[in-house]
């Protein structure tokens, strides 16, 4: 099969429909319409970008790996747009882990530049922000090689029923309400911290 239909080509590039499309739109893949209208992506654009994106992605690996183990302090990244909630996010870490970096990034566009600059070992986003969807953003940065070395948690204010439009995006993701962050999110950062720093140690002599 020479080409793919949107759908297919989200699923294979591990992005949301809305994202292939933009993509279409950009020039940074290869398309076409039918004559009914049905949008089809050349297999060879996506082939290619996949290639150049695994390219970059071992590279943004190596840099990230050494950039963590050229510091000791775990850096936290916040993605959130409400000052009462970085307010609030930002008061927890400072009270129960002090020896962290925090950084707060206020919509999901700059999110996503700071990301890239600090390679947090911890991201915390909220799943509705201003500028770019939020489980866009959480399914864009999980299909990045780099990323597996972050922890992520997810904050909303949505409940569970509707939180499921975003189901794709919050698969396996630890989920805090806003009405709990102060008796819910310590007890999940400790644990992402504790992952981190157990990825940090050196391993046994002989291992």
């Amino acid at each position: 099969m020479d080409h793919y239909t949107t759908i297919e080509a989200s699923k294979l590039l591990g992005m949301a429909v809305r994202s292939v499309q933009l993509m279409v739109d950009r020039g940074e893949l290869e398309a076409w319409k039918t004559p009914g209208g049905h949008r089809r992506i050349s297999r060879a654009s996506i082939d290619q970008w996949l290639a150049t994106r695994q390219g970059a992605g071992r590279a943004a690996s190596h840099a990230a790996a050494r950039t963590r183990a050229a510091r000791n302090t775990p850096r936290i990244l916040l993605i959130e747009d409400s000052t009462h909630f970085q307010n609030l996010v930002s008061l927890v870490v400072r009270e129960h882990f002090a020896q962290t970096e925090m950084h707060v990034a206020d919509d999901g566009i700059a999110g996503l530049a700071m990301y890239g600059q600090l390679q947090p070992d911890v991201l915390i986003v909220d799943i509705l922000l201003p500028g770019i969807d939020g489980a866009t953003l959480i399914t864009s940065l999980r299909s990045h090689p780099e990323f597996s070395r972050s922890r992520l948690v997810v904050i909303t204010s949505l409940d569970e029923d509707r939180r499921r439009p975003y189901a794709f995006a919050l698969e396996s993701v630890p989920v805090v309400h806003k009405s709990r962050l102060v008796a819910d999110l310590p007890p999940l950062l400790a644990a992402c911290l504790a992952s981190v720093a157990a990825d940090r140690a050196p391993a046994p002599a002989g291992a």
